[in-house]
């Protein structure tokens, strides 16, 4: 699928694989966000735990407006207060920051596993049984491997805009000095942005190549394991 136009376009050619992307979307932003939330309030700041942010609700996520940019772009983002004079180190808030992209590198490991045992099983095996069943499944697993992997990517980028930025100062901490204001902030939103939606596709083909590589791999040890 073309994800260079609008979504809400792509929505009306392929109803199945949009509504599967924003979901997987929508829930792996939310659970980056609950990480940051996590994490903040086990270094000392319990700032987004009292604003109600250890929760998987998007709309106390993400808000409306991101939500509302997923349905017609297939981009969105989510937001955790924190407060890192509240925290116990030095490196706390880059740990914070770390928690959010960990979190999808984990579900891109769990969403991985799971395409690879099911196409293992599909094309290996060849099972008969429910077949359409697991195309599905195969489908959703997919899509969220690719989801997490790109919001993984995305997110060690050492923009200000972005967790790899607090990463990045922490180990360089004179690039602090870069961030000049608000302004500075914006300009990087949006160049951001026009970015994501200029190389959208070959950032995504580079994702799903990867995936089925190893995929493969794996299936090529689930073949000698016996599974």
């Amino acid at each position: 699928m073309d994800m260079s136009g609008l979504f809400i376009a792509n929505f009306f050619q392929n109803p199945y694989y949009c509504a599967m992307w924003a979901l997987v979307i929508v829930f792996s932003i939310c659970c980056h966000e609950f990480a940051h939330a996590w994490m903040a309030l086990q270094q000392g700041d319990s700032t987004a735990a009292e604003q109600g942010h250890l929760t998987l609700n998007p709309l106390k996520q993400m808000g409306v407006f991101s939500l509302i940019m997923m349905a017609i772009m297939g981009i969105a983002w989510g937001a955790v207060p924190v407060n890192p004079s509240r925290m116990k180190h030095k490196y706390s808030a880059a740990l914070v920051s770390f928690a959010g992209p960990l979190m999808n590198l984990i579900l891109f490991l769990i969403f991985l596993m799971g395409f690879s045992l099911a196409s293992y099983y599909l094309d290996v095996r060849e099972l008969k049984e429910n077949r359409q069943l697991l195309v599905n499944i195969c489908n959703i697993f997919f899509i969220g491997s690719t989801g997490n992997i790109l919001l993984f990517l995305l997110n060690l980028l050492p923009l200000p805009v972005l967790d790899g930025w607090n990463v990045f100062v922490y180990i360089f901490p004179r690039m602090q000095k870069i961030v000049t204001g608000s302004e500075f902030i914006k300009a990087m939103y949006l160049i951001l942005i026009i970015l994501f939606i200029t190389f959208i596709d070959q950032i995504m083909f580079v994702c799903e190549s990867l995936i089925v590589i190893v995929s493969r791999l794996l299936m090529i040890l689930f073949y000698y394991a016996g599974l």
